[in-house]
């Protein structure tokens, strides 16, 4: 199946289903000998792992990630990177009765027009679980980041109604929504375990800050780096919609008050935007600002209100799911979305580093050019003064100008050097010793 490759410089590939045996993800594109804490991998994983709250999944998933290449002795080999996550606490039979049934906001119906066979046990591939293969590739991103003053810090701004008026960083992991607003964390939580007892579901809105960025991250017109972040979020199964700073509200800005203005920082002494309407990215590049998103994401789809549908014969039929599904998905949705965040810049990091190199390359040239530039000169000081020498010995045969451009033609021949060129170069030394 195409489409499960994301990166280009750090590439990753994720694999399995939801109710196969492993779920899994091979990374490449890194230099060998980088440190990596693999319980940083696993503390991640845990982030997101179904059953750690009452507003999530009951489903008890351990996601214990097995390194099975490209690690040895806590550091990269520099060879591909595979890493497989065990299902443990999958029930294929709760699923056996939607067989044949098209689930209102489920791909079967999609992938079976796209293939002729969908794994129905869980969703198979269109599952949310093969996120967790993400979050493993963007824990070892987050760590390379990290090395370089990069930081993520992802939220629930917004569940139903209910939004957060205030950030707070610190309260972020010590409330099970992972909201950002003390204030209102509580009635979030409420409103999620009262929509599970009415058996059905809510989405919200999760907001991501990247800070640390240098500015200069991303290319000019199709792989700007709002472009590429866009990608990487929207290909989360539950998100429909991605802003960048100011977003959906700039179309309702005058440009007097969207645009950002420039002065010179008191503290630092550069030119830096004295706003950041745009999210930290003008014209596609990063502009050295935190880069501030938000995503739109959807209720969860498997409820156990009762949905009116049709089986694969057309046959209307009265659902409720049933099985143990999340009311609201937006508090995992928070380390996958730092994780795909992650794999993007981690990536255009890694091109930018190719870029830096190539300035450097260019520099070096270009001493080694004027080295030779100084060379030159000097054995034409040297010629001049040999041949002052020669011209002061009585009885020295000398050649006149005709017979030292043939030699000097000749010997361009021998050497593979244009004959023309070196007949110009040689009237122009010619005339400079007289």
């Amino acid at each position: 199946m195409p489409g499960s490759k994301f990166g280009s410089l750090y590439s990753i590939m994720t694999f399995g289903e939801s109710h196969g045996p492993f779920i899994g993800v091979v990374i490449d594109g890194l230099k060998p000998g980088l440190p990596i804490d693999l319980e940083e991998i696993q503390r991640e994983l845990d982030r997101r792992r179904p059953g750690q709250s009452k507003v999530t999944t009951p489903r008890n998933e351990a996601d214990r990630a097995q390194i099975v290449s490209g690690i040895f002795e806590g550091k990269t080999t520099g060879t591909p990177i595979c890493i497989i996550i065990p299902n443990q606490d999958q029930r294929s039979k709760d699923y056996g009765k939607l067989k044949e049934i098209f689930r209102p906001g489920h791909a079967a119906f999609t992938y079976l027009k796209k293939y002729g066979i969908f794994d129905y046990r869980g969703g198979g591939r269109a599952s949310g679980r093969e996120t967790a293969t993400r979050v493993a590739a963007g824990a070892i991103a987050k760590q390379l980041l990290r090395r370089e003053g990069i930081e993520f810090y992802g939220f629930v701004r917004r569940i139903g109604p209910h939004e957060a008026q205030t950030v707070d960083y610190h309260f972020i992991e010590q409330n099970p929504v992972r909201c950002c607003d003390p204030a209102v964390a509580q009635t979030m939580e409420h409103y999620i375990t009262g929509l599970a007892e009415a058996g059905d579901s809510a989405g919200g809105i999760v907001e991501l800050h990247i800070r640390g960025l240098p500015a200069g991250l991303g290319d000019p017109v199709f792989e700007k780096l709002d472009a590429e972040l866009s990608h990487g979020l929207m290909s989360i199964g539950a998100v429909k919609g991605i802003e960048f700073g100011n977003g959906f509200r700039a179309a309702e800005m005058l440009g007097s008050e969207n645009n950002d203005r420039f002065h010179r920082d008191p503290v630092s002494g550069q030119v830096l935007p004295a706003t950041n309407h745009a999210g930290g990215i003008l014209g596609g590049i990063s502009t050295g600002q935190d880069l501030v998103l938000r995503i739109a994401v959807k209720p969860p789809s498997s409820i156990n209100k009762v949905q009116h549908t049709v089986d694969r014969s057309g046959a209307p039929v009265a659902l409720s799911v049933g099985g143990r599904h999340d009311p609201c998905i937006c508090p995992r949705v928070v380390p996958v979305a730092e994780a795909m965040a992650a794999l993007v810049i981690l990536d255009l990091l890694l091109v930018q580093q190719v870029i830096a190199d190539g300035e450097k390359n260019a520099a070096a040239l270009a001493l080694e050019i004027e080295q030779i530039d100084a060379q030159v000169l000097m054995l034409l000081q040297r010629r001049e003064l040999l041949a002052a020498r020669q011209s002061a010995k009585p009885g020295m045969p000398e050649q006149s100008p005709a017979q030292q451009l043939d030699r000097i033609r000749d010997l361009a021949e021998q050497t593979g050097f244009d004959p023309a060129k070196v007949s110009k170069i040689w009237d122009v030394i010619l005339e400079s010793i007289k």
